[in-house]
């Protein structure tokens, strides 16, 4: 058993936005430890963003996450020998995780030419409440809410 919960270590806020938000996104898109090639590539993404939406694109960004950010999720759970899939709320700190989770996934999975378009334009498309990441959100919450006879069996 364990005897204590590990220590989280401290994030260094970015360079640009003085953000610790960012420094949490950028270490989810780093492939390999090269974070000053996961940096470059999400500060292109957030200025080709300006430039489509004529906004700020730090801005856009934070709105796509809120918009891609989910409230409630399912999890298994086996009871009686039927393993059944339960609602539960998601804890602010996993929210924000699996916002980035799947804004980086799926624009990893979009077609274009570099990872500076493809996130650019998930970002833009989250931020209208389209693209495949908000999807994911709307498809899980209404994973919970057909599941919601089973919210009794919450632990």
């Amino acid at each position: 058993m364990r005897k204590a919960q590990a220590k989280k270590l401290p994030l260094a806020p970015d360079p640009k936005f003085n953000d610790k938000l960012v420094t949490r996104f950028v270490n989810n898109l780093m492939w390999e430890g090269k974070k000053s090639g996961a940096f470059n590539i999400f500060y292109d993404a957030l200025d080709k963003v300006a430039k489509q939406t004529s906004e700020d694109g730090y801005e856009v960004w934070k709105k796509a996450l809120a918009n891609v950010t989910p409230a409630v999720e399912v999890r298994s759970r086996r009871i009686g020998g039927a393993t059944f899939q339960i609602p539960s709320e998601v804890r602010p700190d996993r929210k924000i995780s699996l916002s980035i989770k799947w804004l980086v996934r799926y624009s990893r999975e979009r077609n274009g030419r570099s990872m500076a378009d493809k996130l650019a334009n998930e970002i833009v498309a989250a931020s209208k409440g389209e693209g495949a990441a908000f999807k994911k959100k709307e498809d899980t919450h209404r994973m919970a809410e057909a599941n919601k006879a089973f919210a009794h069996f919450r632990v």
